[in-house]
């Protein structure tokens, strides 16, 4: 039997595991979800017979019953939620601003500042954290550990709308949609200057850069990295910034911070990708003054996960949420529309 494991990878938005498995010759027929017992340690039937029904166990590319018997060269893909953490994950009493709440998943307008997840000098006062709390019986991967019912994430500094499944169903099934690149998903953010073309599409690898791996490149031959795609759109300009709109149809790390730089726009305030620096505008001291002014207003990546759009795990309806920009946003558009007005 081959079999290759593909490990999770830090992406903002690919939070599972995948499986592949390639059927012996030999192999007797028998039923997928024993097949699969034998093959994939520490996952229950249950779990295995939920992924199915969810689609996300497929055979030839194929979804399947779980009545379906595997057979001779048979491919199996499997996507299962994140493998067990080695450290627990501590139950934390903290706001969470619950925009949306059903039996099977819950939405939160996270705010800049928080962590999404447990990690090195981010122990203590996460989303997780939180949600752990909200949410006792709340579905986690492996053995009760793991990163609770998160299908995706955003940065630290990046506010806006996360999807938090309740139930290994939806878990399954919400996973498999941002596996397929087929949820909707719109992003604010405050550029610098004013692209070229009002619209367009940003194609390029996106992966760690070579220079520093806390930062991500963008690869355009894509001799590195993975697959990634933005299409983004100009809503508003103020001369030497744009308030830009932005559809991902991957999820990549950073990737629209990576990809506006690439193009020449880095987010305004993006002290990552350049952009605590000024790139378009007078070079004089009560315009570096009001910059700066501007950068205390918001002292981070000017960008905000605005709508989010999918599939209802259980219902089967298309769903779509929106949130309002926080108040630092709406503060320093609102200073940067003054100025534009006063040119």
């Amino acid at each position: 039997m081959d079999t290759e494991n593909i490990d999770i990878i830090p992406d903002s938005e690919e939070l599972y595991e995948h499986h592949r498995i390639v059927v012996d010759k030999g192999q007797a027929l028998l039923r997928i979800d024993k097949f699969l017992m034998d093959r994939l340690p520490n996952v229950t039937r249950n779990k295995l017979q939920t992924a199915i029904k969810a689609e996300t166990v497929q055979v030839n590319n194929e979804p399947v019953k779980v009545s379906y018997k595997v057979k001779p060269f048979d491919i199996i893909t499997i996507t299962l939620p994140d493998p067990p953490r080695d450290t627990d994950i501590v139950p934390e009493n903290i706001p969470l601003n619950i925009v949306y709440e059903d039996d099977a998943l819950l939405l939160v307008n996270k705010p800049a500042g928080m962590v999404v997840h447990p990690a090195y000098s981010n122990w203590t006062g996460t989303l997780v954290n939180g949600l752990t709390y909200y949410l006792q019986n709340l579905p986690t991967t492996r053995n009760g550990e793991g990163r609770p019912g998160l299908v995706h994430r955003i940065d630290k500094d990046t506010s806006g709308l996360l999807v938090i499944a309740k139930t290994d169903l939806a878990m399954a099934y919400l996973a498999r949609q941002f596996y397929n690149h087929s949820i909707e998903r719109t992003y604010y953010a405050l550029i610098w200057g004013v692209p070229k073309e009002s619209q367009g599409t940003i194609t390029g690898h996106v992966g760690r850069s070579f220079k520093d791996r806390k930062v991500m490149a963008v690869y355009p031959n894509g001799e590195q990295g993975k697959h990634a795609v933005t299409h983004y759109k100009v809503l508003k300009s103020f001369g030497y910034v744009s308030l830009v709109q932005c559809n991902l149809e991957t999820g990549r790390t950073h990737q629209i911070r990576a990809h506006m730089k690439f193009l020449g726009h880095p987010l305004f305030g993006d002290a990552t990708y350049g952009g605590t620096q000024i790139h378009y505008g007078k070079q004089t001291a009560s315009f570096k003054a009001f910059v700066q002014n501007a950068f205390n207003i918001i002292p981070r990546q000017a960008l905000h996960a605005k709508s989010l759009g999918f599939v209802h795990p259980v219902s089967h309806h298309f769903m779509q949420f929106n949130s309002e920009l926080p108040d630092d946003f709406v503060q320093v558009l609102n200073k940067w529309e003054l100025f534009a007005d006063q040119e």
